[in-house]
């Protein structure tokens, strides 16, 4: 074991027996799990088995200067209390946490049987099914959070929601066009604004298991009490995204696109279902043009998908639509199918 690891593991073995998950003294071995660049997650196998434990980055591991509070554990494990009391099934079950350290632990979901979402879709497989599912446990989880003040006070997180989501995604990407600059400090001035249900703030394909009873949802780092139009959204554009991966999915991946949003907006009944709908429209090209030129550019697109994604979000953040499927429409008729 080389030295960061064995310090790693002393961290670990300290933080665990201070959870009651282990006995004092002990230095567990670790396993590197990747996919995320806002944490070090590990595979921590004790004498009663596996757990997976995860501590929160200061510096997040991308090109641009990204920094972070770390505190952000400490609402990650809120979220995912709240979520499975409401959806049992929809979030890893919680062991313990040290704030302290900033690390929490949960239980391991082994991959052989809760593969990730983002590897079925990255391979052709779309099921509008699993979409719907989606949709589904997102919007339970919105409704049963809705204008709960008890529910929001445990989540004063404004700062590290701008700090993680606003100032990355739309703010960062204004400064990169400023042309459209205006646009997109109003949507984050209008997200920040709106104060409705607990968001878990990264529903990206690679943060949602296919498990056996259902969509798990994972690295709620960003958890907020605000706009539930920003979930949608943020997961939406994905499965619009993931079209120009593999193209020859993507008519798939527009009815699961159709699918999870029919799925959240059928449930929604905490505000008018049309307006939290045109919130996630607007939305959507400015999240579509932070994937790529924003602090978090995706990984998958080559130069010439990015410019069609630059000309699809720009012209729907000069001309906004009010619909969904009004966005799916611009989007398809530029990828044409």
């Amino acid at each position: 074991m080389s030295a960061p690891d064995a310090d790693a593991a002393a961290l670990v073995g300290k933080a665990l027996a201070a959870m009651g998950l282990a006995e004092a003294g002990l230095r567990p071995r670790l396993t590197r799990l990747t996919g995320g660049v806002s944490s070090d997650i590990w595979r921590v196998d004790l004498p009663s088995g596996p757990i997976c434990v995860k501590r929160a980055l200061a510096q997040l591991r991308v090109d641009a200067d990204w920094h972070a509070p770390v505190a952000r554990n400490l609402y990650e494990a809120r979220w995912m209390e709240r979520a499975g009391a409401i959806v049992p099934d929809a979030v890893p079950r919680l062991f313990g946490q040290d704030y302290r350290a900033g690390l929490l632990a949960m239980a391991y979901l082994a991959p052989e049987d809760h593969p990730v979402w983002k590897d079925r879709l990255a391979a052709g497989d779309a099921d509008p099914a699993f979409a719907t599912r989606v949709g589904d446990r997102l919007a339970r989880i919105h409704r049963a959070t809705a204008n709960d003040k008890a529910v929001a006070a445990e989540f004063p997180t404004d700062t590290i929601f701008h700090d993680v989501r606003l100032e990355p995604y739309l703010l960062a990407t204004g400064r990169a066009h400023p042309d459209l600059a205006p646009a997109l400090d109003t949507l984050a001035e209008t997200t920040a604004a709106t104060k409705r249900t607990l968001v878990h703030g990264d529903v990206s394909p690679k943060n949602i298991l296919v498990g056996p009873h259902g969509p798990v949802f994972l690295d709620a780092e960003c958890a907020w009490y605000g706009d539930p139009a920003f979930d949608l959204a943020f997961c939406l554009n994905h499965l619009l995204l993931k079209g120009l991966w593999v193209p020859a999915s993507a008519p798939a991946f527009l009815a699961c696109f159709d699918a999870l949003a029919a799925a959240y907006l059928k449930s929604v009944d905490w505000e008018a279902a049309a307006a939290l709908e045109a919130r996630a429209a607007h939305l959507l090209p400015g999240l579509l043009l932070a994937r790529v030129d924003g602090k978090s550019p995706v990984e998958y697109l080559a130069a010439a998908d990015k410019d069609r994604v630059r000309r699809v979000a720009s012209t729907l953040l000069r001309a906004p639509v009010d619909t969904l499927d009004a966005v799916r429409s611009v989007w398809a008729a530029e990828l044409g199918v």
